[in-house]
């Protein structure tokens, strides 16, 4: 894929922006980073944790990264821990000397229901979807005044949110509850943080793969949208770019979905697409 440079990636690295991606080890942060390395953006690359897959996925997509030319630096913090969330902008600027963008991509998606509700679920859910998100806004605040202005970017946040806000279903509920409550802390952090930082949300659609849908449900339940095909991670990274690189945009939610917001679903497009295949046999 083609990559024209807003920002010129051979500038010297005092002056490159540094953007941290949460969850970037992986999925949609993985492809995000890219893309943002690509526009000339150094990356501070967060993942969850010690386990030896992350560990091993983070160390690889920093060498995607480096390849491209960035400076990367991986940080873990286990975003379930508040003091470890505290402690990751300071020290990411640090290591950097600057930090001038904010993608929290790192989500914990598990299903329940109404009738299953637990509010031990949604309590763990709303650390990491929630809260995390929130302080890192705050911490990116903190730092922006603290920091020399960069010449082609200000400082931004970029939530990633979810479509079904847009057309709400039961299912996921707890879950679904966090990404509503970061959708309304994306307007009024926007309110709170203006002038010094912008935020913004992104809403992707069924992009890849999660929980317990295999290759052909992902496969039927991409083609339920308006267009007939859902976002991609390319399609994300892109919308996530965008906003980073757009200094009189903040406070907006920017749908990426195909359309999927459009179309009527009375539940989570795993099951619509189960009942499809279902009902195709």
């Amino acid at each position: 894929m083609a990559h024209p440079h807003h920002l010129d990636a051979e500038m010297s690295p005092a002056a490159r922006p540094v953007a941290l991606v949460t969850g970037a080890a992986r999925r949609i942060g993985r492809v995000i980073a890219l893309e943002l390395a690509h526009a000339g953006f150094d990356i501070a690359l967060h993942h969850r944790g010690a386990a030896p897959r992350s560990l091993a996925e983070a160390a690889s997509t920093a060498e995607e990264l480096r390849a491209v030319g960035a400076r990367v630096e991986v940080f873990a913090a286990d975003f379930a821990d508040p003091a470890a969330t505290a402690a990751l902008l300071p020290a990411i600027a640090e290591a950097f000397g600057r930090v001038d963008a904010v993608v929290n991509s790192a989500s914990r998606f598990e299903y329940d229901s109404p009738a299953t509700f637990d509010a031990a679920l949604l309590e763990s859910l709303v650390r990491s979807n929630t809260a995390a998100p929130v302080a890192l806004a705050r911490a990116l605040a903190a730092q922006a005044t603290a920091q020399p202005a960069h010449a082609r970017v200000t400082p931004c946040v970029v939530n990633l949110l979810d479509q079904k806000l847009h057309n709400p279903n039961p299912d996921y509920f707890s879950y679904t509850l966090t990404k509503a409550a970061l959708a309304h802390a994306t307007v009024l952090l926007a309110q709170a943080l203006a002038p010094a930082v912008r935020v913004c949300g992104v809403s992707p659609g069924i992009t890849l793969v999660s929980g317990p849908m295999d290759e052909d449900e992902f496969a039927k339940a991409h083609k339920l949208t308006a267009l007939g095909r859902s976002s991609t991670p390319e399609d994300i990274a892109r919308a996530v770019r965008f906003l980073i690189e757009s200094p009189a945009i903040t406070g907006v939610d920017l749908p990426v979905d195909g359309g999927q917001h459009l179309v009527a679903q009375s539940r989570d497009v795993l099951f619509l697409a189960r009942d499809a295949q279902s009902a195709s046999n």
